[in-house]
């Protein structure tokens, strides 16, 4: 067998039985890499345990490349596979080891996770991905045009506070700019209270303000549980097997 063909087999079909132990493998792989960046935050490690750490990082980052490469090697499409949104993950998530930059991309592996999905052909979570797809390709427009009324609101309303609270409280309410941060946590409700209002003007215009937040949260929900009730009602008047789900 050629030995193109026989690492395409391993690398890119999960029905075969190699395919399948090489994609849990790498898999594991990348929970453990997970598993060790977190526990490389923890503090007061000890210097042993730091190069344990370093070592098996070492040993995946080589690991992880030689799969990087071999699947640039294999790919019918090389430059596809690069671009795609694997490619770019893979590639990121080895580059900083070999740069030795204070940029840490190893979190990002866990996107890799959802090759799991292809892997063990689970029909009715790509049934779920498919739905989502459709919902979000139908709200396209609404959501879009929310977004752009969303950031308008957001600045009309760091704006009114820096108005309202500029002369009250000069040090928290310094420019437009610095009220950027109140308008964010009061348009989405979530409110940190380091920042808010002592006027009275100040305090009716953030009632205002919050009650527009309410619709700034419930309107994209809305807009999303629609399309997805939309998305359904279309699949149950289009026939689909799990054979022509994994084709899509």
């Amino acid at each position: 067998m050629n030995i193109k063909i026989f690492l395409k087999k391993i690398l890119q079909e999960s029905d075969s039985k190699l395919g399948r132990y090489f994609s849990f493998f790498i898999q594991s792989l990348i929970v453990l890499s997970i598993i060790t960046f977190s526990v490389e935050t923890l503090p007061d490690l000890s210097e042993r345990s730091k190069e344990i750490l370093n070592l098996l990082e070492a040993i995946m980052v080589g690991i992880f490349t030689i799969e990087y490469l071999l699947r640039v090697f294999v790919a019918d499409k090389k430059t596809e596979y690069v671009f795609s949104f694997y490619g770019i993950i893979d590639f990121l998530a080895i580059l900083p080891f070999y740069l030795s930059t204070g940029l840490d991309l190893r979190a990002i592996r866990i996107f890799r996770l959802l090759r799991l999905v292809q892997i063990l052909k689970l029909f009715r979570y790509n049934q779920a991905i498919r739905r989502f797809q459709i919902a979000f390709s139908i709200a396209k427009e609404e959501l879009i045009l929310f977004g752009f009324v969303a950031l308008i609101l957001l600045y009309l309303s760091a704006v009114g506070i820096y108005y309202f609270e500029n002369d009250a409280q000069p040090e928290q309410f310094k420019s437009v700019f610095h009220s950027l941060w109140w308008a964010v946590t009061t348009l989405t409700t979530v409110g940190y209270g380091d920042m808010y209002p002592i006027t009275v003007g100040g305090r009716l215009f953030t009632f205002f303000v919050l009650m527009l937040g309410l619709g700034i949260v419930a309107i994209p929900t809305g807009l999303l549980s629609s399309a997805l009730t939309q998305a359904r009602n279309e699949e149950k008047n289009i026939p689909t097997t799990p054979e022509s789900a994994d084709k899509q």
